[in-house]
């Protein structure tokens, strides 16, 4: 037999259903089922009736973290540093949609799980937490790109996904990796919300940027609003490199 998942959607159908059957000697069993309900259903908002979809992140020392879900491999523990901090809320199954994210909250991670340092990387980057890696998709101290993403010297390559699927089709050449890099780090950065305005019904280019520790990480480019995701909009120069760049890998693909 599946498993029931009990939501407030199901306990409020069971409570009428109880209800409407309770009578005579099974009716006093039944009550006291409704009851046990009643209590449950008691602490449940009116916003938490529908299923909420979470983003796997986590939030510690006022920076959100997404987890990198390019990355499959579990980390190793030469990977893992210093512990920072643990879990002390889960959102799913909890938290209803109009929760205020707070530090120590994650939308998956049960309490108490342990957050670390990742080796190599500053903190306000990368964590670790269940061997998985969470990078940084909020940081209100981070005043330019470079400073959000702790990638200087760390780039190996830059590369063009599919936007259908995600697959690679291509890498850009080494010097156009660089240049690539040099443009966008010195980039002002601004909030998720700055960019979602003026990019919200455009197309986007899937880019990926390889690390020399071989892992990785996905920028999404808007070119029209010549945006991206990360939190920034690009120079002139940096929509040339991204445009002359996927009309080569994309020609050379046959696409």
């Amino acid at each position: 037999m599946g498993k029931i998942k009990w939501t407030s959607k199901t306990l409020f159908v069971l409570l009428i259903i109880l209800t409407a059957t309770s009578c005579g000697e099974v009716g006093m069993r039944i009550n006291s089922q409704i009851n046990a309900l009643k209590s449950v259903f008691k602490g449940v908002p009116q916003s938490c009736m529908g299923e909420i979809e979470w983003v796997d992140f986590l939030m510690i020392n006022s920076i959100k973290y997404q987890q990198n879900s390019g990355e499959t491999k579990e980390v190793t523990s030469n990977q893992r540093g210093d512990k920072i901090g643990k879990v002390s809320y889960m959102l799913s199954e909890h938290a209803c949609s109009d929760h205020v994210a707070k530090n120590g909250d994650a939308a998956f991670l049960p309490m108490g799980t342990e957050i670390y340092a990742m080796k190599g990387y500053k903190t306000e980057f990368r964590v670790i937490a269940d061997n998985k890696i969470y990078e940084v998709s909020d940081n209100p101290n981070a005043a330019t790109i470079g400073e959000l993403l702790d990638i200087n010297g760390r780039v190996e390559k830059v590369s063009l996904e599919s936007g259908m699927d995600g697959s690679p089709i291509g890498d850009f050449s080494m010097d156009a990796s660089s240049e690539f890099i040099q443009e966008l780090l010195p980039l002002s950065h601004v909030s998720f919300n700055e960019v979602y305005e003026k990019t919200k019904h455009e197309n986007s280019i899937f880019l990926r940027v390889h690390l020399r520790d071989s892992t990785s990480f996905r920028l999404v480019y808007y070119p029209q609003s010549n945006a991206l995701t990360a939190g920034a909009f690009g120079t002139e120069r940096l929509n040339e490199i991204i445009m002359t760049q996927r009309k080569q890998i994309k020609a050379a693909a046959g696409l």
